[in-house]
C-alpha cells in the first residue's frame, strides 16, 4: 500500500516537473521573442522623426501585433535601402495604410 502512494507521488512529481520544464521552455521563447522586437524597435526608430516615433508608440500600446510589423516592414525596407533619411509622420501613416488588408464590402439589396 506504501510502496503504490509512493509511486503516485513520484509519478506526480514527474508531471509536474515536466510542465515546468515546458513553461520555462516558453517562457525562455516568449524572452527571446521579446528581446528580438527591442532590437528592431532601436534599429528602427533611428530612422523615425519625433512624431513619427509617437505615432508608432500610440501604435504599438493600442494595436500591438500591427506595430511589430511595421517594426518588421520598416527593418526589410532600411536593410533593401528603400530608406533614405528619417521617415516622417505622413510616410509612417503611408506605410501603415499599405500594411492594412484592402476591404471589399459587397452590399446586396434585396
Amino acid at each position: 500500500m506504501l510502496n503504490l502512494q509512493n509511486r503516485k507521488q513520484v509519478k506526480r512529481m514527474s508531471e509536474l516537473e515536466n510542465l515546468r520544464n515546458s513553461k520555462m521552455e516558453e517562457y525562455n521563447e516568449q524572452q527571446q521573442i521579446m528581446q528580438q522586437i527591442n532590437q528592431l524597435e532601436n534599429d528602427v526608430k533611428g530612422y523615425l522623426n519625433k512624431d513619427a516615433i509617437e505615432r508608432y508608440n500610440n501604435l504599438k500600446t493600442a494595436h500591438y501585433e500591427i506595430a511589430v510589423k511595421l517594426l518588421v516592414v520598416l527593418s526589410q525596407m532600411a536593410q533593401s535601402g528603400q530608406l533614405s533619411g528619417q521617415i516622417d509622420d505622413q510616410k509612417l501613416k503611408d506605410i501603415l495604410i499599405r500594411l492594412q488588408p484592402k476591404r471589399d464590402f459587397n452590399i446586396i439589396r434585396k
